[in-house]
C-alpha cells in the first residue's frame, strides 16, 4: 500500500510576512490519518482552524489566502503557496500549521526553507492509503484575448507533470529561461525548483505599499528587477528562476485541493486566481476526476512511492 505521510516531531521557525511585514510564528506539527493540511490561527482569543481546500480560497491578490468556507470576512491565512509547494514536493499529506498572525512568513522567498524544515523534522509513513486526486479529462480556464490572454489546464496523466510559460516583455526576464516543464516523477523538486524564489519590480512597489502589500519584502526574500536588470548582489539561483518560481506556485496552488494530483498541468501566464478558478471547474464537474488510492505502491507512478529523504 502506498500509505499517507506525517511529520515524525514537530518543528518551528519565525520570519515576517512579504505583505503585512508582521512578525510571524509558524510550528509544523504532525496529524493523523485523512487530516489533510490544517492552518490553525492560534493568536486569536478562540483558535480558528483553516483547512486547505479549493473551497477556502477568499483572496488571490498576490498570494493564496484561505479562510474558513471562503469567508472573506473570517480570520485568513494568507501566503501559503510556498509552504503548501514544499507539502507537495515532499508528499506530505496530514500536517497542523500553528500560525500566530494571518500571513505565512516568507523566509527566504522560496519553498526552500519549508523544504529545510520539514526534512528536519523527519517524514513518518501512516497506516492509511494515500489519497490521489486523479484527472479524468482535460479541464482549462482562460481569462483576456489576444496579448491579455492567460490561460491554465489540467489533464489525464498517470504521474504528476507540470509545463508553464511567462511573457513579462521585460529585458531581464526575456533574458532568461520564459518556460520550463518539471515532472514530479524525477524526484528532484527539492534541486530543480524548491529554491526559485519569488519576485517584484521596482516600478510596482509604490502602488503595492498604497494597498497594504510588500511590506517586509526585501532583498533577501525577493528578487527585486528594476528597469533592466536584477538588482540583487547575488543574482539568479538558476537561468529560468522567475519561471521556476511560477512553477512553484502552481503547485502549491493545486495542492489546495486538498490531495496530491494525478494530472498533467500545463499554464501561460496564469497566477494564483486562475490556478483556484481551474480548481473549482474541476470540482465543480464530477466526471472530471476520483478520487485513487494504490493498494500496490509498484502500481504508483514513477517518482510518487519514493519517500523524501531526511537531512
Amino acid at each position: 500500500m502506498l500509505q499517507q505521510r506525517t511529520l515524525k516531531s514537530l518543528t518551528r521557525a519565525v520570519g515576517v510576512g512579504v505583505h503585512g511585514g508582521q512578525r510571524v510564528e509558524l510550528t509544523l506539527r504532525p496529524a493523523p490519518p485523512n487530516t489533510g493540511i490544517i492552518f490553525r490561527r492560534v493568536d486569536l482569543p478562540q483558535p480558528v482552524d483553516i483547512p486547505a481546500r479549493a473551497e477556502s480560497v477568499c483572496d488571490t491578490r498576490m498570494a493564496s489566502t484561505l479562510s474558513p468556507n471562503g469567508d472573506p470576512g473570517a480570520p485568513k491565512v494568507a501566503t501559503v503557496e510556498h509552504l503548501m509547494s514544499a507539502c507537495a514536493g515532499l508528499g506530505l499529506d496530514n500536517l497542523y500549521v500553528d500560525i500566530t498572525a494571518e500571513e505565512v512568513p516568507i523566509l527566504d522567498g522560496s519553498a526552500a526553507a519549508f523544504v529545510y524544515l520539514l526534512q528536519s523534522a523527519g517524514i513518518e509513513l501512516q497506516n492509511a492509503p494515500k489519497r490521489f486526486l486523479r484527472v479524468l479529462k482535460p479541464i482549462e480556464v482562460r481569462e483576456g484575448e489576444g496579448p491579455s490572454l492567460k490561460w491554465a489546464r489540467l489533464e489525464p496523466y498517470h504521474g504528476y507533470k507540470l509545463s508553464f510559460e511567462i511573457d513579462f516583455d521585460h529585458p531581464a526576464v526575456d533574458q532568461t529561461g520564459q518556460r520550463v516543464e518539471f515532472d514530479f516523477g524525477s524526484g528532484q523538486y527539492k534541486r530543480d525548483i524548491a529554491r526559485a524564489r519569488t519576485f517584484g519590480f521596482t516600478k510596482d512597489v509604490e502602488m503595492m505599499r498604497s494597498r497594504g502589500l510588500g511590506l517586509g519584502g526585501s532583498m533577501d526574500n525577493v528578487i527585486v528587477v528594476d528597469d533592466y536588470r536584477v538588482l540583487n548582489a547575488e543574482g539568479l539561483r538558476y537561468d529560468d528562476e522567475f519561471v521556476k518560481h511560477k512553477i512553484l506556485d502552481a503547485i502549491g496552488d493545486l495542492f489546495i485541493v486538498g490531495y496530491p494530483l494525478l494530472a498533467s498541468y500545463s499554464a501561460f501566464k496564469s497566477g494564483h486566481a486562475l490556478n483556484n478558478k481551474l480548481l473549482r471547474a474541476l470540482l465543480a464537474d464530477a466526471s472530471a476526476y476520483e478520487i485513487a488510492t494504490f493498494e500496490n505502491s509498484a502500481q504508483a507512478p514513477r517518482g510518487l512511492a519514493d519517500l523524501a529523504p531526511a537531512w
